[in-house]
């Protein structure tokens, strides 16, 4: 089960990555969700300051897991995606438009989806796993558990505060998407467990 953080700045503004903390709403919205959090057996989350702190706000006593961090974008963290499109526009479309392109300096979205899966398929026998996870790193696990081809990446939405739900094993994943941990008026029942 992935959790998206709850809102921040940096999610606002459209920038990439950074380690930017939640902010006042993202914390209420978490503490509001907290009771439809389903159960599970192991509980982890991105190292961020977003991922912790909406754990935290959760009522989760997860631990950080490094294999769930945030895409690595180099030199690119932190900056708005308006600021980098206008100083390296060939380098924003090649980041676009190849999946092996690295233009930041970090990581390209082969590498995050290999690192995703890797971490996805590891988690046999574990029970229930709850991961609080950057869209990104979430994102591309969707990519590697329903075998979709790299640029699909880019078509996939992610919502703050939303359960995605992936059950199943490595190379047989079902997935559940996108359920909100509470309604958008802040506290009315969500369905709780995982199919």
């Amino acid at each position: 089960m992935l959790i998206s953080p709850a809102m921040n700045a940096a999610l606002r503004e459209a920038r990439f990555a950074g380690d930017a903390a939640l902010d006042a709403s993202g914390v209420r919205a978490a503490r509001l969700a907290a009771p439809h959090v389903p159960d599970a057996d192991r509980l982890v989350h991105g190292p961020s300051e977003r991922c912790a702190r909406t754990a935290e706000a959760l009522g989760l006593r997860s631990v950080a897991e490094n294999a769930v961090r945030d895409w690595e974008l180099g030199r690119w963290s932190g900056a708005r995606l308006d600021e980098v499109g206008a100083r390296e526009p060939e380098g924003v479309a090649a980041w676009l438009g190849d999946p092996s392109a690295a233009p930041h300096g970090g990581e390209s979205l082969l590498g995050l989806c290999a690192r995703a899966g890797t971490w996805l398929d590891s988690l046999t026998g574990e029970g229930r796993v709850l991961a609080v996870t950057e869209p990104s790193l979430l994102r591309a696990a969707l990519v590697h558990a329903l075998a979709l081809p790299p640029q699909a990446f880019w078509r996939l939405d992610v919502t703050p505060l939303t359960l995605t739900e992936l059950s199943g094993r490595s190379g047989r994943w079902n997935l559940r998407v996108g359920r909100p941990l509470a309604d958008r008026q802040g506290g009315g029942e969500a369905e709780r467990g995982a199919s």
